[in-house]
């Protein structure tokens, strides 16, 4: 069977002398043996291939199809692909293959299927459970689960639907093989993956470190000065590779700033669509762009041998997401590198991630009592339009929280969500949330004393995995005692990324829908935005708080109570850039009875720059709450209905410029606009001095 194996080894790499790395025979002959097996071994090991050879000798054997659930679409695209190569014949139902369904349920059905692939998101769908899942239960052959640590609460990158994969293990035959993989596993994780799978599942452990990788730290608070690093250096490494920053925004800017000095770059991020992300990793895997600049999204998975290296712009959370990211590089190749950079921003977005990992319990209280009060249940829109909560993504994200617990305080049926008998005496356990806190403020402490680490770095990693193998690795930073990189950068440069920072402007994207629901009654706005009230695509000349305008606009809002000249002048200059169609004949700004002339100020000296007229012409009916007291797109909109109005025969009906001092949700905006495009003006550019949008991912 062994010489089989290799075999189709062979064929899968193309290569007739490939041998088995050690470890990889013993888990395909354990899983032969359908013995249960935990394999933690170091990225570009060779996990995959495990379970794709195991599939096909099964297969040969007259076992049933094998079941992998797989964390992220991008892990699965590569997944499908190394399928084809050995022959085994794949099928995936996704979010992205709808109009695949029906067919591959019925090669499912006829056996023509040797392995599904899912996301462990498709476990709590029910017509996937009904129409796939119920049909294949007592034919699966292999059950697999990539990225196991997943499973774990006190995994680094836990999601709630791997806890689905317990109880759908629960129900298949007993004498089914198992297989969970993952490259990032300590010893806490590792025991609590076990006890969840059963005791009775068998560990394989590797060697972590990784030979040709070289690591250093480069200690660099200015984003200025880092990316100066990069334009310069980005250029005289090897082969192509990925930048990781810890939010989209700083994926869209660095891209940016390596496109204008000459650096073929693209952004990757949760935010684009499906296809442009496909089309992104095929440009990477192609190499006809130097670097992808990525967030945690290019992750799990994401397989390019020759990679040639992995720089962070800022600190990842903890060391095991580090080494998970930098061991993409040098899988296939003698030298690659792996250079960790910090930001004087790090902590405060750890901060964040950790702070909005679990709902708090005042929300799970609301959102029951909402639903304990509703006939029938309700959907998403409906509890946005009942509740003043977190946005939709974190509303979600706490539905999701709750579907997963055991008893389950809810559940959903259709699109809505019901209480169930175990809502009544519901509580969060606070003790486990605060122990798994304790645990990610412990992980971003050890992230920091990696920073700080005069010895080897690749055997901080491998101890920090609890890997028994760690040792010196010779090669990095710390071992050689000189930088592998030049930590030097060009002052001329650093200025151009600073002014560069200072014009990073924002494009304000019109919203093309009211929210679902009666939110603005009183101007009787629902459904699409027509183009009889859509706004124009705006500007935004800065980040709230980022370095240059955005510290300026926040300064004088809140400090000097006066927005400086020197902010004018940035708006001309944007506008110079951006020439609007068809051009503003005039300028308007949004009311408030709060501080009712700081942005009217500013607004009338922009317009005197522009030589453009300014009219007062839109007036607050009444105060309200402030928008960021609003925590969803309903309640923001729903803050706004009838608040704003205008004299038609005081709106001239030419374009103009709307300004503001800060958006975010981009609400305001939207309702004043149509409110003036609605007493006759034909184009409404929104204009604003700064965005406050975190833009996590």
């Amino acid at each position: 069977m062994r010489e089989k194996a290799l075999t189709y080894l062979r064929t899968a790499l193309g290569r007739p002398d490939a041998e088995f790395r050690p470890g990889q025979w013993e888990s395909i002959e354990g899983l032969l043996a359908r013995r249960r097996l935990l394999v933690v071994e170091r990225t570009g090991w060779g996990k995959s291939m495990v379970y794709f050879l195991a599939t096909r000798l099964l297969r040969d054997m007259g076992a049933g199809i094998t079941l992998l659930i797989s964390p992220l679409l991008s892990l699965m695209r590569n997944q499908f692909e190394a399928a084809a190569r050995i022959g085994v014949r794949a099928a995936k139902i996704d979010s992205t293959n709808h109009d695949e369904w029906d067919k591959i349920e019925m090669e499912l059905r006829e056996n023509q299927v040797d392995i599904l692939l899912v996301s462990p998101e498709r476990l709590a769908n029910d017509k996937f459970r009904e129409n796939v899942l119920a049909h294949i239960a007592d034919r699966v052959g292999l059950f697999v689960v990539d990225e196991a640590h997943c499973i774990s609460d006190w995994g680094h990158d836990f999601r709630p639907d791997y806890r689905r994969i317990v109880r759908v293990l629960q129900a298949l035959p007993s004498n089914i093989p198992v297989l969970a993989t993952t490259a990032t596993a300590n010893n806490r994780v590792v025991d609590d993956v076990i006890a969840q799978l059963g005791n009775d599942i068998r560990l394989v452990r590797g060697p972590l470190v990784r030979p040709s990788l070289k690591l250093q730290n480069i200690k660099m608070a200015s984003p200025a000065a880092r990316m100066a690093w990069l334009a310069q250096t980005i250029p005289n490494l090897p082969g192509s590779g990925i930048v990781y920053t810890l939010t989209q925004r700083d994926a869209e800017r660095v891209a940016e700033w390596l496109r204008v000095n000459d650096i073929k770059a693209e952004a990757y991020h949760a935010d684009l669509e499906t296809s442009q992300r496909e089309a992104r990793e095929q440009q990477l895997l192609g190499n006809e762009v130097k670097v992808l600049v990525a967030t945690v999204a290019l992750g799990m998975g994401f397989d390019k041998p020759d990679l040639g290296f992995v720089i962070h712009f800022q600190r990842p959370g903890s060391v095991v997401h580090y080494y998970q990211q930098v061991g993409r590089a040098g899988r296939a190749v003698d030298e690659a590198y792996g250079i960790l950079m910090h930001g004087e921003e790090d902590d405060r977005i750890s901060d964040y991630f950790i702070h909005t990992a679990f709902p708090p319990q005042q929300h799970v209280d609301a959102i029951l009592d909402v639903l304990d009060k509703a006939d029938g249940g309700l959907s998403v829109p409906q509890l946005e339009s009942r509740l003043n909560l977190k946005r939709k993504s974190q509303l979600e994200k706490a539905l999701k929280y709750l579907s997963v617990e055991s008893p389950s305080p809810i559940v959903k049926i259709g699109s809505k969500y019901n209480l169930t008998a175990a809502a009544r005496r519901y509580r969060i356990d606070e003790k486990h949330v605060e122990a798994i806190t304790e645990i990610r403020r412990g992980e971003q402490a050890q992230m920091k004393a990696y920073r700080e680490h005069a010895g080897c770095l690749m055997e901080f990693l491998a101890q920090a995995l609890d890997d028994p193998h760690a040792g010196p690795c010779g090669k990095c930073a710390g071992c050689t005692g000189s930088p592998i990189l030049s930590p030097d950068f060009d002052h001329d440069l650093a200025n151009r990324a600073a002014i560069f920072l200072k014009r990073s402007h924002q494009p304000l994207k019109p919203r093309k829908l009211w929210p679902s629901g009666d939110a603005l009654p009183a101007y009787g706005f629902t459904g699409r935005i027509g183009e009889a009230l859509c706004a124009e695509e705006g500007r935004a000349l800065s980040l709230w708080r980022d370095a240059g305008w955005g510290q300026m606009v926040a300064e004088g809002k809140y400090t000097v109570g006066r927005f400086v000249d020197e902010l004018v002048g940035a708006c001309v200059e944007m506008i110079e850039k951006w020439d609007p169609q068809p051009t503003p004949a005039w300028v308007t700004c949004i009311p408030s009875l709060n501080r009712p002339e700081l942005v009217p100020d500013f607004a009338k000296r922009l317009a005197a720059a522009l030589k453009l007229p300014f009219h007062a012409c839109l007036r607050k009916t009444r105060a309200n709450p402030q928008q960021k007291e609003m925590q969803n797109s309903y309640q923001q909109a729903r803050n706004l209905n009838g608040v704003f109005e205008a004299d038609p025969a005081a709106v001239p009906a030419e374009p103009c410029f709307l300004v503001d001092d800060m958006t975010d949700s981009g609400w305001t905006f939207t309702v004043a606009a149509a409110v003036l495009r609605r007493a006759g003006c034909p184009a409404v550019f929104p204009l604003a001095l700064a965005l406050n949008s975190p833009r996590m991912d």
